[in-house]
Formats: structure tokens, C-alpha cells, sequence
């Protein structure tokens, strides 16, 4: 039987013919596809009309069905975040007289559910009618939210480490400093004790030599407390629920004796259902610092007071302790009150180290608070600690 000439090669079916995508609507199909698996959305304004055709991926993003969201330009735009509208319009102003070639623009849009996202916008005039004004438009929709908040987190690491690092540096400077004064000092008195010619000289110098191992002890004690803060800072021992006034009045009874040595009068004006999450401890500590010297550094020439009260905001509440003693002159001073070894009143105190303060200031932002001063000379000094409030 002999088979009809018949070439395989060369066949194609009536199906085949009748299905088969012309190369450009194969072009436009993958276009399609690409934009779906990257989950980019289209826009397409027709300036005359003023109609604007939203792509299912641009509804998807904020939260619409494809039937939710009209075909005009405020449904989109009035859902942009107030803050962000100003550079949204400025920026597609710009593009539609021709002074950039291309938009592109950041900005925060609601969603259906009422929450925000960060979008990726960018278009670019595509026709133009015979007098040169745009006719047509089309752009891109990209959901960069996470892309944000990414980013978001490495500046505040960033700026975390920033912080540390100024800290590290600063703290590093004071140990160098100090303990080589007390090394220098052990040096000279022992070349001096070699040099001695009586018992008595040798004797006398002894004596000086308990006084700067005294001193070290105390320095050494003093980093390590400042070290043992910020070491527990990176812990879970500041989840603590505390109640102010209560933490406030053990401190006050603690300091009864002193407050009627120095004729003070101290007012808790906390409330009493006031609860924060924090660490008691430092609580204890800071609340101590704070109102101690405000009896230390009280006016005899007065009526001496020292106030406790608190101030509350949806987001934060800010502890203030004032009282009417002898101040310090911030004009002088200001930059120096939170430093270690740094006392500012003027007064001839044995008590004074000059360590209170920045431990107070470790202690406050271990609790990742905030503290500030105010403060008059004569007037008396306030201190304000402000703490985020926890759900």
C-alpha cells in the first residue's frame, strides 16, 4: 500500500490555526503574567474622559475587589495619607508640564481594613493631544511596606548603635581617666615614700596611699553599678508592674530622718492606680537620687518643698519631681549635669560624687525613658521623666 505524499512538518490543523496567539498578543500575555506573579499593579488615566482603569493587583493591594473601586482618580487619591499628599501632587504636576521626564513617588495609602501601606508610584505621559497636552497616562503600583518597615528598622538599629557607641566612648574616656589619676597618684606617693627620710614622712604618706585605695574602691564600685544597668537593660527585668505612688512613698519614709534634719516637706501627688511596666529596683533608685537631692541641696532661707506629680497623654506619662532649693545655673552647667564627676552647686560637700545623676540618667534610659532638668539659681530644680506608656 503506498502511502499520500504527506510532510508532518508543514502540517498545521484548523485547531491550531483557528488558536494560536499572534506574536504580539503572545508578547502582551507575558507582560500580563509577569506583572501578576510580581504583584505589580497598572493604572491607565484617560485625561479626557478623566476615567482611570485600576488593575486587579493595584485594587488587591489596598484591599478592594475588582468591583469596589471606582474608575476615577480620588478613589485612589484621597485614600493618600495627609502627610504625604503635598509631594504626591507637587511631584505629578511637575511630570504633567514637562519638567520631569518620568514620576516617581513614596507615600502612604489607607486600605480597606483602614490601615496604611507604603506604595511605589510612578507613571509617564504616553499620548498627547495636537496642542501638546497630555491625553493619556499610565503607571505602576508597588506594595513596598515591608520593604519600609525593613528599612525603618535598620535606621533605629542603626541609630541604637550610634548611641551606644557615643555612650561606649564616653564611658571608656572616664574609666581611662580615672583610674589612671589614682594609678598616677600610687606612683608619685610610692617614688615619694622611697624618698621618705623619717618613719613619720613614710607613716604620712601610708596614710595617703589608704586614702586613693579608698578613692579606687569607690570609682570601681561606680562603673560596675553603671555596667550592671546597662547589662540589665538588654533583659526582660524591666517588665515589672509597678505602682508609682506607692514605689514613691517607701523612698519618702525612707528619707523621714533626713527631711526632718533639713526642715522639707515632701507632697506625693501620684496617683494611686497609677501602674507602669518598668523595674522596680531602678524605680526605687531614681525616685531616691531625685528626691534626696532635693533635701541634700534645699534652702535653709526657705520653706522647703519638694512635689511629686505626674503628667498623662495617650502615649506617655512624664514624672515630675521639683522642689524650691538652691538651683543650678543651666546657663553654666547645662551640658554637664548628666556627666559622671560633675557636681554644679557650689558647695563644699564631702557627700558630693558627682555620680548620682548619671546613674540616674542610666537608669532612666535602660527603662527606655527620657530624662530632662530645669532649673533656676535661688529658684529651685525640676526634673521631668517620661516614660512610653505599654498596653
Amino acid at each position: 500500500m503506498k502511502l499520500s505524499n504527506f510532510n508532518l512538518t508543514n502540517y498545521k490543523s484548523k485547531f491550531y490555526e483557528k488558536n494560536k496567539l499572534s506574536n504580539e498578543s503572545f508578547e502582551d500575555q507575558k507582560h500580563q503574567i509577569a506583572l501578576e506573579i510580581s504583584k505589580v499593579g497598572i493604572w491607565d488615566w484617560d485625561v479626557k474622559t478623566n476615567k482611570v482603569t485600576y488593575s486587579k493587583e493595584s485594587k488587591e493591594i489596598i484591599g478592594y475587589s475588582s468591583d469596589d473601586l471606582k474608575n476615577t482618580s480620588s478613589a485612589w487619591n484621597d485614600k493618600i495619607h495627609p502627610d504625604d499628599k503635598e509631594a504626591y501632587f507637587s511631584g505629578f504636576k511637575s511630570h504633567i508640564k514637562g519638567e520631569i521626564d518620568f514620576y516617581e513617588n513614596e507615600y502612604r495609602i489607607q486600605c480597606k481594613n483602614g490601615s496604611y501601606k507604603w506604595i511605589l508610584h510612578k507613571g509617564k505621559v504616553i499620548e498627547s493631544d495636537n496642542t501638546g497636552k497630555p491625553s493619556r497616562i499610565i503607571g505602576t503600583h508597588t506594595d513596598i511596606t515591608n520593604l519600609k518597615n525593613t528599612e525603618d528598622k535598620l535606621n533605629q538599629n542603626l541609630q541604637l548603635i550610634t548611641n551606644q557607641n557615643k555612650r561606649l566612648y564616653s564611658f571608656t574616656h572616664i574609666v581611662s581617666h580615672n583610674l589612671k589619676t589614682h594609678i598616677g597618684n600610687f606612683r608619685n606617693l610610692l617614688e615619694f615614700y622611697d624618698e621618705a627620710k623619717s618613719e613619720k614622712e613614710r607613716d604620712d604618706l601610708i596614710d595617703h596611699l589608704k586614702t586613693i585605695s579608698n578613692s579606687l574602691t569607690t570609682t570601681i564600685v561606680d562603673l560596675d553599678d553603671i555596667i550592671s544597668i546597662k547589662s540589665k537593660a538588654q533583659t526582660s527585668q524591666i517588665k515589672e508592674r509597678v505602682y508609682l505612688h506607692n514605689c514613691c512613698n517607701k523612698i519618702i519614709d525612707s528619707l523621714k530622718s533626713e527631711c526632718e534634719k533639713h526642715s522639707v516637706t515632701i507632697h506625693n501627688a501620684l496617683r494611686k492606680d497609677e501602674v507602669i511596666l518598668s523595674n522596680t529596683s531602678y524605680l526605687d533608685s531614681i525616685f531616691y537620687n531625685l528626691i534626696s537631692n532635693g533635701i541634700k541641696y534645699s534652702d535653709p532661707k526657705k520653706n522647703s518643698q519638694i512635689i511629686i506629680q505626674s503628667i498623662h497623654t495617650k502615649d506617655i506619662i512624664k514624672i515630675l519631681i521639683s522642689d524650691n532649693g538652691i538651683g543650678i545655673d543651666l546657663n553654666k552647667f547645662k551640658g554637664q549635669i548628666f556627666e559622671m564627676y560633675q557636681t554644679f552647686h557650689g558647695t563644699d560637700r564631702k557627700d558630693s560624687r558627682g555620680v548620682g545623676l548619671y546613674i540616674t540618667k542610666t537608669q532612666v534610659e535602660a527603662l527606655q525613658g527620657r530624662i530632662e532638668i530645669e532649673s533656676d539659681l535661688g529658684k529651685g530644680t525640676a526634673f521631668s521623666i517620661t516614660f512610653n506608656k505599654h498596653k
